[in-house]
Formats: structure tokens, C-alpha cells, sequence
């Protein structure tokens, strides 16, 4: 049952008199109790706030003077008390609010600066489970709802970076401040409790292995705003979870302007995608445009991987995306400043390969530290018309799959190898998915078609105007490996692979005419792996 409001007006301008502070990131806790000090207004606080605050000479009340408890239970039970609730949550143009608080000896507070346990850092340096849960905290929460729900009176702070406005606004209008940032502060401050809550309820689905809990939530914080989203009519925001896997959105920018919203969707795609080819089984790229790769490859040297995943197709590639499985070098730098490339994503950089890169200041340079584990366990996410559809993230390996032999000829050594390399590829094409692969090279990528035909056809296109830029005198895919992310329903994608010269086929196999592929591939000498996974990606 709602509860009814008792329609009170609410003030514009509410005084700052009283002041609790009690922070877990101390960064500029001081330097606020000391402007706040200095306009007259008294500080409460608690902890190891109140001996930063106190530290500096500042006049400074413990709470638990006011609650006439002391902290209890390794700091556990300190502000859950009614003279502190109470001092945030009361109405005070109430007279039985008011009442209350001169019968029970409750002082208003005003301001109340509050954040909370470290638990998303504890979280991403993988604290025991004993350790995490103590950093889950529930007094700095409960304060901060409280002062949020009445910051018809109260205003709330939970981010350092707000102190100067509120130290501003303070001294523009004598140590008062409007309902309208109060608001600001209030909407602000159970946007921080969301998402904080988030991650401690995602965190504890994860150590339980709680697959599809039956409340999910995914909160984030801003790290930029952006002009648009994925067209100029649309608003758009980048948020950080907290997960600290390697990637876009905990890497570096070193130059370059601010990424865009495609900037960002395509560098998390190629930057996945080359984390597939561990750095120690030697270099390997990626070129993405608009989410799907243009070109993989592997080389004997980063610079040798570039230029073959180029030439798969360097008219898409103009205007892409470049992930590096490896330090970024000079001789690679120097190739690929020759073409325009929105974005390069690498572990690392020379001082020789940023120096080049420095010659065209557009051009953004993400380093990340590492490759994110493709095995690593996450979720992803979709929203859709009033929902949200949540999977868990797809960390199935190729090498990990017990591939079936499914025709009379077995595939060659190099044929496997091509499949297990064209199947990786699969994995990040969008649906239908055709991949022609050949010595550790892609030959010809179809993405995204509504007929897996159209697919093989395109790829086979692509490789043929590939060959003739190349000045070869046929296309890669003749002799190739072919791999398909789901299985052909029927033998005609089949065909046409085999037309553009594939000679080995990898596909997760499970279509009621499996057999009449099979048959298909037999009748034209074709090796055919079923893998039993598929690569759906949409």
C-alpha cells in the first residue's frame, strides 16, 4: 500500500547548518570540511573521516556523541541510529515531525557527504569471498537514501567531483542551496545505491553460480558522455561496470579524439575477436568495420599479420578498426598510417611505434595491459522492448571442441588448421556466417545475410576482388577451408562454397539433412567436421 504525502510545500533554499561527512575515498574530504568549516557550519563524522577532519584542527563532532553509542562491531553499527535517520529523513515544516524530533533530542542535518565501501575494487582484484562481503556496506547506503528521499531538505553528496559545485553554490548564496541541485544531488545519489547494489547482487549470482537469478541488475557509471549515439539524432553515454576485463573499457586512450559510440561497439568487437590468437602462439590482427571483421590474420611478424588481414579486403578496411594481439611496433605502426583508421587497440606500444603514430593526431590509440581470457566466464546483455534478454558470455574454444569427422576423406593437417582458424573467425561474424580461411589468412568473409547461400556467395565476391587488387592469379579460397557458425540446412550453401574452391568444411552439424550435406561433400572429394557448437551472433 502507497504511503500518502501530507502535501507540505517544499523550500527552494534550505541552510546549511549541520554537516555529517563520512567517506570511504577520502580525495578532497579535507579541503570540503574546511570551507564548510569555515562558513559556519557544524561537522559531524565518523571514523577514519572524523581523524582525517580533526587531523586538520578542524572543530569536529564523532557521531557517536550524538547517538550516545559507540561504534560497535568493527565499525559494523555506527550511524544506524534514530538521531542519525532522524536527522536526515525528518520533515521539517512537519509539526509532528518536529515534535518528535524535540522529544527525543534529534538535531537536524543538513548535508550529508557519504560514499561508500570500496566493494567494486575489491571485487576486481579478486578478493576472498570473506574479504568482499566486508566491503559491503549498509550504513553509508541507508544514509544516503535517507537524505535522497528527503532532499526536499537534505542535500546529498556521494562523488568528489560534485564538491566544487556545491562549495560554489554555497558561496553564491549564503550557504544555502536550491531544491533544483538538491534534486540534481538526490537523483545522483540513488543512481550510485543502483548500481553499487548491482554489482554486489551480480557478483554473489557469479561466486554461487547462480546462472539466471531471479532479480538481475546492471548499473555502471558514466566515464564520458558522448555527442551522439549511433546516429546524430541519438543522445548516448559510455558506463563502466566495474569488470576489469581487458578491453576498450578499461584501456588508455594515448591519442586521438574521443571515441564515438561506433567507436566503441566496433573496438570491443575487433578487440574480442583477436584475444582469440594468445599472444604467445605468435602475432595475429583484426580489421572490424561496423562490428564484423574485414580481415584476420596471422603472420611470422605483427607487421606480416597486418598486411595479410588487409588484403583480405582493404576497401572495407579504410575507416576501420585495428586490434593487435601484441605490442604495437614501429614497422607495423608505419604500415598502417598509410591507411585512415578510426582506431588502433594493442596490449602495448613502443616509444617508436607511438612516435609515428603521433604524426596523425585523429588517429585514437587504445592500450589495454593484456588480452581478455576468451574462456573467462561474464554475461551480456540486450535490451528490448520493455526487457532485457541476459546470456552468458560465449567462451567456447575451438580447441577445446572434439571435432567429428563426418565424410569419407579426413582433412589434412593444414586443412584442420585452417578450419580451427576459420571457426574462431565465425564466432565474431554476425549470422548467417561464411568464412573462407587459408594459411592462417582470411579469404573471404560473408556477414550478416538473411541466406547463408548469399553468405559464401558474397565472401567468394569479396576474395575475387581481393585477387585481383592483389594481382593474384586466382583468389584465396581456391584450396581454402570454409566454416560456417551453424549448420547449413541444406546442401546449397555447401555448393557454393565448394564453387568458390573450398576443399575442407567446419559446421556445427544438427540439421535434419545432415546426411544429404554430407553426401554433397562426398560426391566432390570435400574433408567436413562437424564441431557440435554453434556461433549464433546477432
Amino acid at each position: 500500500m502507497a504511503v500518502a504525502s501530507k502535501k507540505i510545500p517544499v523550500p527552494d533554499r534550505v541552510k546549511i547548518r549541520t554537516a555529517l561527512l563520512s567517506v570511504s575515498d577520502k580525495s578532497g574530504i579535507v579541503e570540503l570540511a574546511q570551507a564548510l568549516s569555515a562558513m559556519g557550519v557544524r561537522l559531524l563524522s565518523t571514523g577514519g573521516t572524523h581523524k582525517a577532519i580533526a587531523g586538520a584542527g578542524l572543530p569536529v563532532t564523532d557521531v557517536s556523541e550524538i547517538t550516545g553509542f559507540p561504534e560497535i562491531m568493527d565499525g559494523r553499527v555506527k550511524t544506524l541510529h534514530p538521531n542519525v535517520h532522524g536527522g536526515l529523513l525528518a520533515i521539517r515544516d512537519d509539526e509532528d515531525h518536529v515534535a518528535a524530533m524535540r522529544q527525543h533530542g534529534i538535531e537536524s542535518i543538513d548535508l550529508a557527504v557519504i560514499n561508500l565501501y570500496p566493494f567494486e575494487e575489491v571485487r576486481a582484484a579478486g578478493g576472498d569471498y570473506p574479504t568482499t562481503v566486508e566491503n559491503i556496506d549498509i550504513g553509508g547506503p541507508a544514509m544516503i537514501r535517507a537524505s535522497a528521499k528527503n532532499h526536499a531538505y537534505v542535500t546529498v553528496l556521494t562523488d568528489p567531483s560534485d564538491y566544487p559545485a556545491l562549495l560554489d553554490a554555497l558561496k553564491a548564496d549564503d550557504c544555502q542551496t536550491t531544491y533544483a541541485l538538491r534534486q540534481q544531488f538526490a537523483a545522483k545519489a540513488f543512481a550510485r545505491t543502483a548500481a553499487y547494489d548491482a554489482v554486489i547482487s551480480n557478483w554473489f549470482a557469479e561466486a554461487l553460480s547462480i546462472e539466471m537469478p531471479q532479480y538481475r541488475a546492471i548499473g555502471g557509471s558514466l566515464k564520458e558522455a558522448m555527442r551522439y549515439g549511433e546516429n546524430p539524432h541519438q543522445s548516448a553515454g559510455f558506463y563502466v561496470t566495474g569488470d576489469q576485463r581487458p578491453g576498450v573499457a578499461t584501456a588508455t586512450l594515448l591519442q586521438g579524439k574521443q571515441l564515438s559510440y561506433n567507436n566503441i561497439n566496433d573496438t570491443d568487437a575487433a578487440f574480442e575477436l583477436v584475444a582469440e590468437f594468445p599472444a604467445e602462439n605468435g602475432p595475429a590482427c583484426a580489421i572490424i568495420k561496423h562490428a564484423n571483421p574485414c580481415g584476420v590474420a596471422t603472420g611470422p611478424s605483427l607487421v606480416e599479420a597486418y598486411k595479410r588481414a588487409l588484403a583480405c579486403d582493404s576497401t572495407s578496411a579504410f575507416g576501420g578498426i585495428i586490434a593487435l594481439n601484441q605490442m604495437l611496433d614501429a614497422a607495423t605502426a608505419e604500415e598502417i598510417v598509410k591507411l585512415f583508421t578510426e582506431v588502433i587497440i594493442a596490449p602495448s606500444v613502443s616509444d617508436e611505434a607511438k612516435a609515428i603514430i603521433a604524426a596523425k593526431p585523429n588517429l585514437r590509440l587504445l592500450t589495454t595491459g593484456a588480452l581478455p581470457d576468451p574462456r573467462a566466464r561474464g554475461i551480456v546483455a540486450k535490451t528490448v522492448s520493455g526487457g532485457l534478454l541476459v546470456q552468458s558470455r560465449d567462451n567456447v574454444m575451438v580447441e577445446d571442441l572434439e571435432l567429428k569427422v563426418v565424410t569419407k576423406r579426413a582433412p589434412t593437417p593444414t586443412e584442420l588448421e585452417d578450419m580451427k582458424f576459420a571457426f574462431k573467425i565465425a564466432k565474431h561474424v554476425k549470422s548467417n556466417a561464411v568464412i573462407y580461411a587459408k594459411d592462417g589468412q582470411t579469404a573471404g568473409i560473408g556477414a550478416g545475410q538473411m541466406s547463408r547461400v548469399d553468405s559464401a556467395r558474397i565472401a567468394a565476391l569479396k576474395a575475387e576482388d581481393a585477387a585481383k587488387a592483389l594481382g593474384l592469379a586466382e583468389p584465396l579460397t581456391k584450396g581454402s577451408a570454409v566454416a560456417s557458425e551453424a549448420f547449413y540446412p541444406f546442401a546449397d550453401g555447401l555448393l557454393a562454397a565448394i564453387a568458390a574452391g573450398a576443399t575442407a568444411v567446419i559446421q556445427p552439424g544438427g540439421s535434419m539433412r545432415d546426411a544429404e550435406v554430407i553426401a554433397a561433400a562426398d560426391e566432390h572429394n570435400v574433408a567436413m567436421v562437424f564441431t557440435g557448437i554453434r556461433h549464433f551472433r546477432h
